[in-house]
């Protein structure tokens, strides 16, 4: 396991022990003074001023230089003139100095010049690995510390919040609301131009910070998809996650060469990240803010399940249809639970959800009704809803709610509505840290953020692999057809190459052949039996019906002849420029029970390809009925993917059609999926109408676009997220024939690993954990079984006995923050030990971080545990005294060739 004790490589801007501010000023004003003011007032670290035309500001002394400054200096603050940031860095590379927090602006955002300027200033950074914040940001806090980095007015209290944002503007307008509600940061992050440092490395340094229990998230774009998918797959396993993204409408939609294009934008892609990091989205500054209020709450999600009380019927309707809106379940109670409510409450009350207590609801309805959904099992959080009126008491019941939250660890929204009456009962609820609102559409959209966070961290334990559990595609074939497309120097493969992609993976299609003339439209047509269907092969249509290039049930050779020559007539009146390779003739696929279906793939310029289903036919654009998933999908993703499609509810049996065969669909699916994986070159996929009835499916077109990719890309370096990586399963078979199995370790292994945990002996649990550890906490089993395969690995060895696996020994390493070094942990069950299992399990683990291109290997070995030494030793590991623990050795093994 890493030594988590040893400093994160970002801990000089968040825990710096010595802060320069170059460009310091004591003009009232300026953003100098402002930070030197900022600095002054709290921070705890020793703190200098840097300006060569001052000597003493605020009360700092102040130099002339970086270099001059009689201590080495862990953070810059950097506010000069844009021009000569440049060399102020090289200045703080060549003082030592650590990390720089660039406020000044005039870069990138002003043109070509600040762009060069931008440029400059990150290769200076770089030739002294200096870590840069900025520019052209609002800067950084660290409240527990009292580092106050930027040039807001005032600070911020101390929480366990931590807020990332690319807008300062945002920053100050969270930081001003915060304060007046008592919420606290463990950091305030304002990222600005992002030029080094990106989302994914402060979300990284979060994960790890004990001081952050929560993540906020501010959005204008991102640079590294892959790192940035990562750390929110990493941080939202053990932390909550909301994020805002603005630009979900751009202006004008790219250019595009197939119907997915057309319909799929870069939003839906970034929608379909969140969902599958296991994040939460909401789309407005005030859901920031109530998001911000449920982590200051410490509400944790539960569940789905709402239930509403009130003491008024309109406001119950309004959140029952709010909850309508957003697809969350009101919870049935259970019998017990009216029963309960029945002997406390009036008689017409409403006996169900919404529980409506009446106009006159005094305290004791209110904290009976709320106990009593609370200790319901049906139920996953509690929204309290209360109208001033005649008889009612709006602080008392206030209290009462209060009082009954307590004794849950359940979720409880309150909604006081009105204003004057309310006022004294809204200030209780928010120092018992109750989210308090004052409409029930907020409150109950701040549950479905919470609920989602629930929802997403199902697709958060999804891991599935490259290739489905199927028989396996022919990827040689389909790997000849691109490679023949590219050396033509063509990108729009024609119809017979797409269905022959798809054939290649096994996805069924309408067997076409390709004509080019009427004589021989009509010979195909009968060697394919009539009726047939004709269509314009051009790289240039999409749209081949709008084109007239569409011909369809020709019952025989002269109607084939016929619309042979209508169709190129046809599109050369309406695309008189199309290059055409033919007309395309197929059997007619009738299939009175069909469903016509879309599936298709794009290629995001920063998240990499996608997946979308929808209704499909030539409506497509029409209907815009479609839902966008991650690679790679496996069959609970399927599910997920199509019942988020207006069409599902169409493919059970309505009227006078049979359900189809949801599992061909599924199937098909699956197979999509494998081609996004195995061919990088993919760039566009239209499955076009692909029918699916009783039967199966079938894909009647189909057009794929190609693209030649990046020379020495690693394997699946193209997509968002790593599969699972099957390619390293290992079997070993003993002397004595049993069979051992050494896989990478999966989400669902995770009661194995709990059990395994508990059946070593003491000894081995200390040199493990170097603790007196007994069992798992649900935190750890969660962060050692649902892992990110990009960034750490781990395998079991695992024996089958009695119909399932049983765990024997795990290794591991995750890769540390600066991305070149890993740290490992092996443990064998004791009966293993001394059979050459942890030696199996070290050899595959280091095979793995050696492809993976790390640099070097590091472990943390306790100096009684010989048996791990000596292993370490025999593998070739430098082993040495630990500076900082006498009682641990540090094993280390150079990886690189």
């Amino acid at each position: 396991m890493p030594h988590t004790e040893e400093r994160h490589y970002l801990s000089p801007l968040f825990q710096p022990a010595s802060v320069a501010i170059i460009g310091a000023s004591p003009d009232a004003g300026t953003v100098g003074a402002v930070l030197a003011e900022n600095m002054s007032a709290g921070y705890r670290g020793a703190l200098y001023a840097v300006n060569p035309k001052h000597r003493n500001v605020h009360g700092l002394d102040c130099y002339p230089a970086i270099g001059k400054i009689p201590q080495r200096i862990d953070l810059a603050v950097i506010a000069t003139p844009a021009h000569v940031v440049p060399a102020v860095i090289e200045q703080c590379g060549e003082a030592g100095v650590h990390a720089a927090v660039v406020i000044s602006a005039g870069f990138s955002e002003t043109g070509p010049a600040g762009a060069r300027l931008e440029r400059a200033l990150l290769e200076n950074a770089r030739r002294y690995r200096l870590r840069v914040i900025g520019p052209n940001c609002l800067g950084l806090m660290r409240p527990e510390i009292g580092l106050n980095a930027t040039f807001a007015r005032g600070g911020a209290l101390a929480g366990s919040i931590g807020l990332i944002s690319q807008s300062g503007a945002v920053c100050t307008a969270m930081l001003d609301w915060a304060h007046s509600h008592g919420v606290g940061f463990s950091s305030v992050v304002s990222l600005g131009g992002s030029t080094d440092i990106d989302f994914g490395e402060i979300i990284d340094f979060m994960v790890n910070d004990a001081k952050t229990e929560h993540i906020l998230l501010y959005i204008e774009g991102v640079r590294d998809a892959r790192r940035f998918v990562s750390a929110m797959r990493a941080a939202a396993r053990v932390k909550p996650v909301i994020l805002m993204k603005v630009g979900r409408h751009p202006a004008g939609s790219r250019a595009a060469m197939s119907h997915t294009g057309a319909i799929v934008g870069a939003d839906d892609v970034f929608d379909a990240v969140v969902r599958r990091a296991g994040a939460v989205r909401v789309s407005t500054i005030g859901q920031i803010f109530a998001a911000a209020q449920a982590f200051a709450s410490h509400l944790w999600p539960r569940g789905e399940r709402l239930a509403v009380i009130t003491n008024g019927g309109g406001p119950g309707v309004m959140a029952a249809d709010r909850c309508t809106d957003l697809g969350i379940p009101l919870a049935e109670l259970s019998p017990r639970t009216i029963e309960a409510l029945k002997s406390v409450l009036p008689v017409n009350w409403s006996h169900s959800n919404p529980l409506d207590l009446i106009g006159d609801a005094d305290a004791a309805r209110y904290a009976a009704a709320t106990a009593a959904c609370l200790a319901d099992a049906n139920v996953d959080g509690v929204l309290v809803m209360l109208t001033p009126q005649a008889m009612t008491d709006p602080a008392s019941a206030a209290q009462a709610v209060i009082e009954a939250a307590r004794s849950s660890s359940k979720p409880v929204l309150s909604c006081w509505m009105g204003e004057e009456q309310v006022i004294p009962a809204r200030r209780l609820l928010g120092e018992a840290r109750i989210p308090v609102f004052r409409n029930p559409e907020g409150a109950v959209e701040l549950f479905a953020h919470v609920a989602s966070f629930y929802r997403n961290q199902r697709m958060l334990l999804r891991t599935p692999g490259p290739l489905s559990q199927q028989a396996p595609p022919d990827l040689e074939g389909a790997r000849a057809i691109v490679d023949g497309a590219l050396a033509e120097h063509r990108e729009v493969l024609n119809e017979m190459e797409s269905k022959a992609l798809l054939a290649a993976f096994r996805i069924p299609i309408a067997k076409t052949m390709v004509a080019h003339s009427p004589m021989e439209a009509m010979l195909l047509a009968q060697e394919l039996g009539y009726p047939v269907a004709m269509k314009i092969d051009s790289p240039d249509i999409t749209h081949k019906t709008d084109a007239g290039g569409v011909r369809l049930n020709l019952g025989n050779a002269q109607s084939v002849r016929a619309a042979y020559q209508e169709i190129v007539d046809a599109v050369g009146q309406h695309r008189p420029g199309a290059h055409l390779n033919g007309v395309a003739v197929e059997p007619m696929i009738v299939r009175p029970n069909g469903r016509e279906l879309m599936i298709g793939v794009i290629r995001d310029p920063v998240f990499g390809p996608a997946i979308t289903f929808g209704s499909g036919g030539t409506t497509v654009e029409v209907h815009r009925d479609r839902a966008v998933a991650l690679p790679p999908l496996d069959a609970f993703l399927v599910e997920e993917l199509i019942r988020s499609t207006r069409v599902s509810k169409l493919l059970g049996a309505f009227r006078h059609l049979p359900p189809v065969d949801l599992a061909a669909l599924q199937n098909v699916l699956l197979r999509v999926s494998e081609m996004v994986c195995e061919l990088p070159w993919l760039a566009e996929l239209d499955i076009n109408p692909l029918i699916v009835d009783e039967s199966g499916a079938i894909a009647a077109d189909a057009r794929v676009v190609v693209r030649r990719t990046p020379p020495g890309r690693i394997a699946y370096g193209h997509m968002a997220i790593h599969p699972y990586p099957a390619k390293f399963v290992r079997t070993w078979q003993r002397p004595d024939g049993q069979t051992i199995t050494l896989r990478p370790i999966r989400p669902e292994d995770a009661a194995m690993e709990q059990e395994f945990v508990k059946g070593l002996s003491d000894e081995s649990r200390y040199f493990r954990f170097m603790n007196t550890l007994r069992e798992l906490t649900p935190m750890m089993l969660v962060r050692f079984t649902q892992i990110d395969y990009e960034r750490e690995m781990a395998f079991v060895a695992v024996i089958e006995e009695g119909g399932k696996e049983v765990e024997i020994g795990v290794v591991r390493y995750i890769t540390n923050p600066d991305g070149d070094t890993c740290e490992f942990a092996l443990v064998v069950a004791d009966a293993w030990q001394r059979h050459g299992l942890g030696r199996r399990l070290m050899e595959l683990l280091i095979e793995v971080a050696r492809a993976r291109g790390l640099s070097v290997m590091l472990g943390h070995i306790l100096a009684n545990n010989r048996g791990m030494l000596e292993l370490c030793a025999d593998l070739g590991f430098a082993i040495a005294e630990s500076p900082d623990e006498p009682t641990q050795r540090r094993a280390t093994l150079a990886l690189a060739p």
